[in-house]
């Protein structure tokens, strides 16, 4: 399209510039510096571009105008003078990186789930899950100290055509949470876990409901949205706005066979199974969009590609939601034990075999996504796309288990438990890149993240060496 930026790529994703001098960029580490970065800039408002300094140095004041000019230049690309503070950096913390808690509570969740258990494992569980909370609240106080130095950051966040698709991520990392309180709280509390786990349940419900309705029409009313995103464009974030509340059908398979009261289990996998369909619809029409996509435009760039596991997500919730909650259905109902004897035992069966009729297309794309990733290893670098390879693969595996124990196949069973294996291999590798990407300036830093395109990140661009 004409008026994208050269070097970047499909909107939606957390796609980088494909050449790091395009920004004036040395290398794919260091950013273009001046003396002006040293001092920090206006927090009043937002980020703005930097004013030129004089030099201070009298050696270089004394230098002819060329010499100064070289000697400057010098300056403004060295690494040493490209420091900023965590006060900076922290203003450029998108919601992308709330892709980090809904995975590592994905984490907590599969190792919680996964069905061969040694001693121990439990207890490792229970420390992932800590460690998704200490990291959900430091993002959550992060992301509001963003908006709270830069007021013009929200807005921008919400209507951008890269960063409002991750918005979405904030409350999956949230259906974590809820999850792992019900796997790894239930057994060491009170009855009263049950009822506050049930209130929660349809405050969840009500918010993401609200976020799919509200986030798609937003984007679908912002024209500059409209001149980044079609056919040729199309992306798996995507679906992201719809996921959140389609994830009620996984919370309500696990929340409802602890419930005391027959009602209420019942009307929590009602809901949960209306909203999975919400989400399993929403997830067809992008899918035919997204296969258009490919065809028309080929393979997504090599540093948008983990994103394509994102379509092994909603068959592999949607065949895990089905599953769990056809058991989690009370038989003591006055609907299943008067009025239909017989309906709880047929809907299992049919939602065993609907599970396996939609595993082969989350392995389908799996598939894709492993092969065209693989196609370029040497060539990417880290940002929050990359824990795509494990949020959908946790649907993936858990999925897996429950077909498994439906089918009462060991064979199925240890497959899961060696993708469970794989798991952790793959967050420990992403987690420990996502360090290494700080540490080296590859993200957190003016330029590099989704937030590049929003206008108070441009107008303080502008002000960079070129």
């Amino acid at each position: 399209m004409t008026d994208r930026q050269p070097g970047y790529h499909q909107p939606g994703l957390g796609s980088l510039p494909n050449d790091p001098q395009e920004f004036g960029y040395t290398n794919e580490c260091d950013v273009p510096t001046s003396a002006a970065l040293t001092t920090g800039w206006d927090h009043s408002q937002c980020p703005t571009p930097h004013r030129a300094h004089t030099s201070r140095n009298p050696s270089i004041d004394s230098l002819p105008h060329g010499k100064k000019s070289d000697d400057k230049e010098q300056q403004s690309h060295s690494p040493a003078h490209g420091k900023l503070g965590i006060r900076d950096r922290i203003q450029h913390l998108t919601w992308a990186w709330f892709t980090t808690t809904m995975s590592t509570g994905g984490l907590a969740l599969a190792l919680g789930q996964t069905p061969h258990q040694f001693a121990g494992l439990r207890t490792i569980g229970k420390i992932v899950f800590i460690l998704d909370l200490v990291l959900f609240v430091t993002l959550v106080l992060s992301i509001v100290t963003r908006f709270v130095l830069c007021p013009r950051a929200l807005k921008a966040s919400l209507t951008d055509a890269t960063e409002a698709f991750f918005f979405p991520t904030f409350w999956l990392s949230i259906s974590t949470i809820i999850s792992n309180t019900q796997v790894y709280g239930t057994p060491a509390t009170g009855p009263w876990l049950e009822t506050a786990l049930r209130v929660v349940f349809w405050t969840y419900a009500a918010c993401t409901i609200l976020v799919a309705v509200v986030l798609y029409l937003v984007l679908f009313s912002t024209p500059s949205v409209h001149t980044k995103c079609g056919p040729s464009t199309a992306a798996p974030s995507w679906i992201l706005p719809v996921f959140p509340v389609m994830l009620c059908g996984t919370l309500s398979g696990l929340l409802a066979p602890h419930q005391s009261s027959p009602t209420h289990a019942l009307a929590m996998i009602v809901a949960g199974v209306s909203f999975q369909g919400l989400g399993w619809t929403v997830y067809t029409a992008v899918m035919a969009l997204f296969l258009l996509r490919l065809l028309h435009a080929g393979l997504l760039p090599p540093g948008e590609r983990a994103a394509m596991f994102m379509m092994v997500g909603p068959p592999s919730f949607t065949a895990l939601a089905l599953v769990a909650n056809a058991n989690a259905l009370p038989a003591a109902h006055h609907y299943f034990a008067v009025a239909h004897p017989g309906a709880r035992d047929m809907l299992l069966v049919l939602a065993t075999w609907a599970a396996v009729f939609l595993w082969s297309l989350a392995f389908w794309f799996f598939g894709l996504a492993l092969g065209a990733c693989l196609m370029v290893v040497p060539r990417v670098r880290w940002t929050p796309m990359w824990w795509a390879y494990v949020f959908p693969n946790v649907g993936f595996t858990i999925a897996t288990v429950e077909v498994g124990k439906e089918l009462d196949s060991e064979g199925i069973l240890w497959v899961a438990s060696g993708m469970t294996v794989a798991l952790v291999a793959m967050w420990l590798f992403i987690a420990v890149a996502q360090v290494r990407a700080v540490a080296k300036k590859m993200v957190l830093w003016p330029g590099k993240d989704e937030d590049r395109n929003e206008p108070h990140v441009s107008e303080m661009l502008k002000g960079y060496p070129k």
